[in-house]
């Protein structure tokens, strides 16, 4: 409850024209005692409210000016998530009220735990990080309630173990992570922790070849997603932007003039850039990358590679392919890339940059 009763006494009085004396004296007290009620130093005895109410020709909850906040389940949840974002320590008082409140409420429960593990791995509070991971523990049963898909079992225990790691327990953590690295969700995370150990610096290797693998096609999944966006929005400048980043981070995996299992996704990437730059007017732009999507598509053709061990930085026995569903050759994919379009401009500049090439 936030109480305004010397802001309103003060605005109630201005109202009437009157000075703290003149206040003070039709209500028999000094001077002094109305400026600290204004001033909020102290609070008049029930009778004086009642008085100042009559006065004013207001209601007591008027002149008190009581705000009543919303206690109910939901907006309870809310402020905990606002504090949570805000790193807010005040909100572990109200945690904890209202886990007292609604102790099997998913949201609050799981809010609650969040809290405590953001101030505590902001202050390195052991207590708080454990209070964190009992709260989601108690989570864990009450999963049925949850409407957020991102959040279930698995994240609640990377939760739990990112607290027992900053808590200085990395076996108890890993041992967390690795039993439920599904896809590999968690491979960062051990691939780190794991490389800050003298003992187990040498697994890591593998984790992070996995990581950097997930990362990499997640990226190409990524920047599709957001060209398809700029695109229908016929905003050009972002692709432009977006696309020589991508080529740029995803060519650098390459390991000299072999072929790399990204080559192909690469090839798409100039494909689009070249669209991007033609709708821009530079067709000459345009003109050289498709030159260097036909290229790379046809030299990865040559001596296509799909194995990830092909990579820069990938780790020789992680055992993966990276497969694709864009063609059975990198040039088929382009072809397809090209007339998906459906750009007169586009076709023409193809047709003519592959007719050279020949």
């Amino acid at each position: 409850m936030e109480w305004k009763l010397g802001e309103n006494i003060r605005a109630l009085r201005k109202e009437k024209g009157l000075t703290q004396e003149q206040l003070a004296e039709v209500l028999g007290v000094t001077a002094g005692a109305v400026y600290k009620w204004e001033a909020g130093l102290s609070v008049p005895e029930l009778a004086l409210l009642i008085e100042l109410a009559d006065f004013f020709d207001a209601s007591l909850d008027a002149v008190i000016g009581y705000e009543l906040k919303d206690n109910r389940q939901k907006a309870t949840a809310e402020r905990l998530l606002l504090c949570l974002r805000q790193k807010d320590a005040s909100g572990l008082a109200e945690a904890e009220k209202a886990l007292k409140k609604y102790p099997y409420s998913f949201d609050v429960v799981y809010r609650s735990a969040g809290l405590y593990q953001v101030l505590g791995l902001h202050s390195r509070d052991r207590a708080l990080l454990r209070r964190s991971i009992e709260l989601y523990e108690a989570a864990r049963p009450l999963l049925s309630q949850n409407s957020d898909p991102r959040i279930g079992d698995i994240s609640l225990s990377g939760e739990i173990a990112v607290a027992l790691m900053a808590l200085e327990e990395n076996e108890e953590g890993l041992e967390l992570l690795e039993k439920n690295n599904v896809s590999g969700v968690f491979s960062d995370l051990i691939g780190l922790t794991l490389s800050s150990d003298a003992r187990r610096f040498e697994e890591a290797a593998l984790p992070l070849s996995e990581a950097l693998v997930n990362a990499m096609v997640t990226l190409t999944r990524v920047v599709f997603g957001y060209v398809n966006v700029y695109f229908k929005r016929k905003e050009v400048s972002g692709a432009l932007q977006l696309l020589p980043w991508a080529i740029a981070v995803l060519s650098g995996l390459k390991e000299g003039e072999a072929s790399s299992s990204f080559d192909k996704m690469v090839c798409l990437f100039h494909a689009c850039l070249a669209f991007a730059q033609l709708k821009a007017g530079s067709r000459e732009e345009a003109a050289r990358s498709l030159c260097s999507a036909r290229s790379l598509a046809v030299s990865f053709d040559r001596s296509p590679d799909y194995r990830v061990q092909s990579l820069r930085f990938v780790s020789r026995g992680l055992e993966a392919a990276a497969h694709d569903d864009i063609g059975d050759t990198a040039l088929e994919g382009l072809e397809k890339t090209v007339a998906q379009f459906e750009d007169e401009d586009l076709t023409a500049l193809w047709e003519e940059v592959s007719r050279h090439a020949d």
